[in-house]
């Protein structure tokens, strides 16, 4: 979900059975579009209104296979027993007929169910008999409301359920990934307990998979924004419940959010990682939401020139390699799936119905929205709910280049010995091996204000060598030691208030992705940069 900038401010303050991707269905072979296993977009689609034929276009388009969107308990449990699926049946019928997968969350609290700041009857039994022990038929205890909308909800929406029995769609058609909760450590989105979140998961946990076993419950995307390990305290609940071991801990994956900086999404997973290593566990681990809106660009603050303007910002250039980065870094500590925040600008974190002139000197009033969140790869069209004066409505910005280029040449096949290397704190170079196409894979870029040299061990006489960019696409040769020279434009100023001690910006400089045949044996030269090296500047200026 998208949230107010102000209060991503705080992302960096914490300082340190496998659910694999489901194939695109068969019924859509017949286009040609490519809709990776690998990568999604948030809010291709929503329930607030029906989604042209144009956005579904687009995303899938640059190579999207998946979806991610919520369905709030409120909006279909208006009066308490009643549930109306109606908005959300549309939906997911457009979804499936896109040949999307689905990430569902589920999310919201009707206020008759308020206890507090906690959802009523959710410590009470799951079924009826006082138990929390799932078996054949056994009804759902009527006091615990949460868990009657997590059955209707997947009864509903599975494969095989409800809808796709009406729809008559073939097998494996429905959503088979749910999310319990959206960043349930961020107090904007959960406002109970640790406990009360780890009753949360486990109770919709049993009610899923009683529903279908094959289904995923995925632990709800994670954002770290205090050095508070949600997923730690939950984990060491869990650990003295005596049936976790049968329950598969009452998690099938775990989501990470990570926004503005590239190098968080890695080391979020890898924190994720971790975590559960400490535990004796291996999970699958999903960057779901990863972004960062544009201040060069309307609904942005395109008027910004202080560093405080542009703060937790990018350019647009600057947001299309922050994608590219941000996915190298999540696939090489392994993340699985990895999906953008968003398709277009939409609301962003402003209320429905906000719209202002596009201006580049603006004088706001108290209490008037002068800008918004521009997160989108495309801008918003005339009509849209919001930030609706764009002077080139529906237009595509960089990151739309940057995410299919990502999508072509990571988005398909085994990625194996991943490796991430900096270079004296000047130039990343994450690699990668493919060995079905029989190819590695460079991700390199430079993270300092130096223009850099970076001086690339491939194989001795390689002549297909491949290098891809913004820039576009070159075709290059090594040298007779089988070394590759490249040329490293600068890093930009972008003035991200938590870095690392020696980065010196939050994104990197332009991207190079290098395609070059998988070696027969290991180059003996390591990557390294070429001299003179430059004096590195310490600072971006300020005011």
């Amino acid at each position: 979900m998208s949230r107010a900038v102000s209060l991503l401010l705080a992302l960096l303050l914490l300082s340190v059975g496998s659910l694999q991707a489901q194939e695109t269905l068969s019924v859509h072979s017949n286009d040609d579009y490519m809709r990776s296993n690998r990568f999604g977009i948030n809010h291709i689609s929503g329930v607030e209104e029906i989604a042209p034929v144009e956005r579904y276009q687009n995303a899938l388009a640059l190579g999207a296979g998946w979806n991610r969107w919520p369905i709030y308990w409120d909006r279909v449990e208006a009066e308490a027993g009643t549930f109306d699926w109606s908005g959300y049946d549309r939906l997911v019928r457009d979804d499936m007929a896109q040949g999307l997968q689905i990430n569902a969350i589920l999310l919201g609290r009707p206020a008759f169910y308020a206890d507090g700041s906690r959802i009523q009857g959710l410590q009470e039994p799951i079924y009826a008999d006082g138990s929390d022990t799932p078996g054949p038929d056994k009804a759902l205890n009527p006091k615990n409301p949460w868990v009657h909308f997590v059955q209707a909800a997947v009864e509903r929406y599975r494969p095989g359920g409800e809808l796709a029995a009406a729809e008559g769609w073939r097998k494996g058609e429905g959503i088979r990934v749910w999310e319990i909760w959206n960043e349930p450590d961020h107090k904007p989105f959960w406002s109970g307990s640790i406990g009360d979140y780890a009753r949360l998961l486990k109770t919709a946990y049993l009610v899923i998979k009683q529903v279908d076993p094959e289904l995923q419950v995925m632990f709800g995307g994670l954002l770290y924004p205090t050095q508070d390990n949600w997923l730690a305290r939950v984990l060491a609940i869990f650990e003295n419940d005596p049936f976790r071991e049968a329950n598969n801990w009452y998690m099938d994956a775990v989501a990470v959010h990570n926004y503005s900086y590239p190098w968080r999404s890695g080391w979020l997973v890898n924190v994720v990682d971790q975590t559960l290593i400490a535990y004796k566990l291996k999970r699958p681990i999903w960057l779901n939401e990863s972004g960062v809106p544009v201040w060069d660009d309307y609904p942005g603050p395109v008027w910004a020139k202080s560093p405080a303007e542009k703060e937790m910002r990018a350019t647009s250039e600057q947001q299309a390699e922050f994608f590219i980065q941000s996915s190298a870094y999540a696939l090489a500590e392994g993340a699985e799936v990895i999906f953008y925040h968003q398709l277009y600008d939409d609301c962003g974190n402003q209320p429905a119905g906000t719209d202002f002139p596009y201006r580049l000197n603006p004088v706001c009033k108290a209490g008037e929205i002068c800008f918004g969140d521009a997160f989108g790869m495309y801008r918003n069209e005339r009509g849209a709910v919001c930030f609706r004066q764009h002077p080139a409505p529906g237009t595509a910005r960089p990151i739309t280049r940057a995410y299919q280029l990502v999508t072509e040449l990571l988005g398909e096949g085994m990625l194996e010995k991943a490796s991430v290397t900096v270079l004296d704190n000047r130039a990343t170079v994450i690699r990668f091996d493919r060995p079905e196409s029989g190819e590695r894979l460079y991700v390199v870029w430079n993270i300092t204000l130096d223009p850099i040299t970076l001086l690339l061990p491939v194989s001795e006489g390689a002549t297909s060598v491949r290098r891809y960019s913004m820039a576009g696409e070159e075709r290059m040769r090594s040298d007779g030691d089988g070394v590759v020279t490249l040329e490293l434009p600068t890093a930009a100023c972008d003035y991200f208030p938590f870095l690392q001690a020696l980065d010196i910006t939050a994104v990197g400089g332009e991207t190079s992705i290098l395609v070059v045949p998988l070696p027969a044996t290991e180059p003996e030269a390591q990557p390294a940069l070429g001299e003179p090296l430059m004096s590195r500047r310490t600072r971006c200026p300020q005011g």
